[in-house]
């Protein structure tokens, strides 16, 4: 089944932080797999999943596409997971204005990256719109796309308040394979008992956490290398990288500096850790996937070294670049966490304006500087088995949906997917 954050995550950070909290229990989100909503968008924070071409405009409205003499504008929505679901249905408003004779706009589909089939063409239309679609289109990829054919910026199509729904299935029994074994729950420690060696890394004075029976079944195991916020060490994040570590994640930590340097010396040494005959690792480590992250000075270092070709993702926690030219290294999606009473995130929001890869940012309610890593711990584990574990479908499901599993927990926002 999809995997969701349950009531428990707010109960175990709860315990963690005392009076830190994350929110009320009411705002917990509910399982995927129990709603018949299976995708939902209606533009208020911008194209959320879709990306366009041509002039187009959000707002409280919805998306507004505008006529052109040089390009048609037109808008399409990433891939929506439909495995499990049955019985879809696709339904939207829409306002078409000014529209002269020949012209129009169409709403269409298409289903694993094939042609698009018309939904719906026509110069003049308002209100909703809903659509059955065929059961070819039952347990695939769907992605949806409106275009405006228009000439002059006055002629103008409103889209709004975009919902996929399914009256069979209500999703998949198990979620869709990814590199390490399923989970049922982010929030809680995942099938690894962990080992800890404090005494690792190319100096001797990092620590190394990895699963204690690293290699079972076959597993190769992505790679996490953490650095710590500024007078901290790995000590301070201890069940944190237990966490990661139980989820099937090799974490490497250190001391850091605002320096990446030590990040790709320490992946330097773990790819040599994967060749050495005598390693606890030998040929258990998965190198195509590969993520740095870290919090406070531990971010700033990440940023520093993020065009590191070996990488999937980076991770920043609290820790926005001072001049707001960190963003410039990013080479891959990255995760911003921070929290409404930490002073680091208003370098954060700039660095998020600056951003021009793929960005999910999540501004934690009720969190200061030092508990927005223990705050942000489950989005991280949800994170790294996306982008390094292949779990794709919480793309949708825990990040870029308007009801994500992480969308309660603070003000979120995401661009460029």
């Amino acid at each position: 089944m999809p995997l969701r954050i349950s009531r428990r995550l707010r109960v175990l950070s709860a315990v963690a932080v005392g009076v830190v909290g994350l929110g009320t229990a009411s705002a917990t989100p509910s399982p995927a797999f129990a709603a018949t909503v299976v995708y939902s968008e209606s533009f208020g924070d911008g194209l959320g999943t879709f990306t366009a071409t041509g002039s187009v405009e959000t707002g409280t409205y919805g998306a507004r596409m505008r006529g052109s003499l040089l390009s048609d504008p037109a808008m399409t929505s990433a891939s929506v997971n439909l495995a499990g679901y049955s019985g879809v249905t696709v339904s939207y408003t829409r306002a078409a204005s000014g529209l002269d004779l020949g012209e129009s706009f169409t709403a269409a589909y298409s289903v694993d990256g094939g042609p698009f089939t018309t939904l719906e063409s026509a110069r003049t239309a308002s209100g909703a719109a809903s659509f059955r679609l065929p059961a070819s289109v039952d347990g695939r990829g769907l992605r949806l796309r409106f275009s405006l054919d228009a000439n002059s910026a006055l002629e103008t199509l409103t889209v709004d308040d975009v919902l996929v729904e399914a009256t069979g299935g209500g999703g998949p029994t198990d979620p869709p394979p990814g590199s390490l074994p399923p989970v049922d729950d982010v929030t809680r420690p995942g099938p690894y008992a962990v080992t800890i060696d404090t005494s690792a890394g190319p100096d001797d004075d990092g620590w190394l956490v990895y699963p204690a029976n690293a290699g079972q079944d076959g597993v190769d195991h992505p790679v996490f290398v953490w650095g710590p916020g500024a007078g901290s060490d790995p000590a301070d994040y201890e069940d944190m990288l237990r966490q990661w570590a139980s989820h099937g994640f090799v974490v490497y930590s250190e001391v850091s500096s605002s320096s990446g340097d030590y990040m790709v010396q320490a992946l330097d040494w773990l790819e040599a850790q994967n060749r050495g005959t005598s390693s606890a690792l030998y040929q258990d480590l998965d190198l195509t996937e590969v993520a740095f992250g870290g919090h406070s000075r531990g971010s700033i270092g990440t940023f520093d070294v993020a065009d590191e070709p070996r990488l999937e993702t980076t991770v920043h926690v609290a820790g926005g670049s001072f001049d707001g030219n960190g963003p410039d290294s990013l080479r891959n999606p990255t995760l911003y966490v921070g929290g409404d009473e930490d002073f680091a995130t208003a370098n954060m929001e700039r660095d998020y304006t600056n951003t021009d890869v793929p960005v999910w940012f999540n501004v934690l309610d009720n969190t200061d500087h030092i508990y927005a890593t223990r705050n942000g711990q489950h989005i991280i584990t949800a994170w790294l088995r996306w982008h390094l574990a292949d779990e794709e479908f919480r793309r949708t499901a825990d990040f870029l949906s308007p009801g994500c599993t992480f969308c309660g927990l603070g003000d979120v926002r995401y661009k460029n997917w």
